[in-house]
């Protein structure tokens, strides 16, 4: 059979995926990879440099796919942050469970290592740079060096959650991940009451979520 001679990133994309949940690992080489779906491997380097740097656009497509989603919507616009950041993670983590084979296969027995897998570095880029636009409001001190400190933290304390939030999706075994739902919706509270309040309730309500989850 001859080889194709075009093929797109997308192409590249969705062969990759459906190859690791069809066979559970990664391909050996990229020759092989390509040898298997008719193309010269000279056509992959076209558009990646390795495997690696293919997972991270994976990953980083998900997650821009999902905000787009989003913004077509003429209502997002007029969502609170709070909101916004609901509807990012509930369309994120769908998008997740839609390609879950893959995902599930691509991070086996790397759960723990989230935080500093570098499969993520595009992703984090990109969701960092949301919540950015979000401009999330600090406690107002009157010293800039102090709040750019400030709105680091929350780029960084959020992205933990988001990992956080992804290592409970790899393990949730709930009908439609709905546990992790429950867990997106409570995060989020949580995470704003810090930020606008004193309140302890959500706090409180999240631990207990979580301990329930642990326990059990």
């Amino acid at each position: 059979m001859a080889k194709k001679t075009k093929i797109t990133a997308s192409e590249i994309i969705t062969f990759y995926m459906d190859y690791v949940a069809k066979h559970h690992h990664k391909p050996e080489t990229v020759e092989d990879f390509a040898e298997s779906h008719q193309f010269d491997d000279a056509i992959f380097y076209e558009h990646f440099t390795s495997f690696k740097d293919l997972e991270k656009t994976i990953y980083n497509i998900l997650f821009e796919n999902s905000l787009a989603i989003l913004k077509q919507s003429p209502d997002y616009h007029n969502f609170s942050k709070k909101d916004k950041l609901l509807s990012l993670y509930y369309t994120f983590f769908e998008n997740l469970a839609l390609n879950q084979e893959f995902v599930k296969q691509n991070l086996k027995g790397l759960e723990n290592q989230l935080k500093a897998l570098s499969t993520f570095s595009r992703l984090k880029k990109s969701f960092t740079a949301f919540i950015d636009d979000l401009n999330l409001e600090t406690i107002s001190l009157n010293v800039d060096s102090i709040e750019t400190i400030q709105q680091k933290a929350i780029k960084e304390s959020a992205w933990v959650q988001f990992l956080f939030i992804m290592k409970f999706w790899l393990d949730d075994t709930s009908d439609a991940f709905e546990k992790t739902d429950i867990l997106i919706e409570k995060s989020i509270n949580t995470g704003v009451e810090l930020l606008d309040t004193k309140s302890l309730y959500n706090i409180i309500d999240l631990v207990k979520f979580l301990y329930k989850e642990k326990i059990q």
